[in-house]
């Protein structure tokens, strides 16, 4: 599991559920699953307006990638 994700779930108290009911395994992978569709979900919030005019969606097309990309480092995801 991502170091990142892992200190997060030990944070939230999640792990901690896990490692006493049920043991860290197979969970691990639904929930480090878990964690990477709320990363994807908030890339995709992120995602510039095809509707906006030329020189916002430009801008908010820069600012997409270099936060993404900032995002994907951050939790060690390609």
């Amino acid at each position: 599991m991502n170091k990142r994700i892992r200190e997060l779930a030990k944070q939230s108290g999640i792990w901690e559920y896990y490692e006493i009911n049920e043991g860290v395994g197979e969970d691990e992978k639904h929930l480090e699953k878990f964690a990477e569709l709320i990363i994807q979900d908030c890339l995709l919030a992120l995602e510039p307006d095809p509707m906006a005019p030329e020189i916002d969606y430009a801008v908010e097309e820069k600012f997409y990638r270099r936060s993404a990309e900032k995002i994907k480092r951050h939790f060690e995801i390609e």
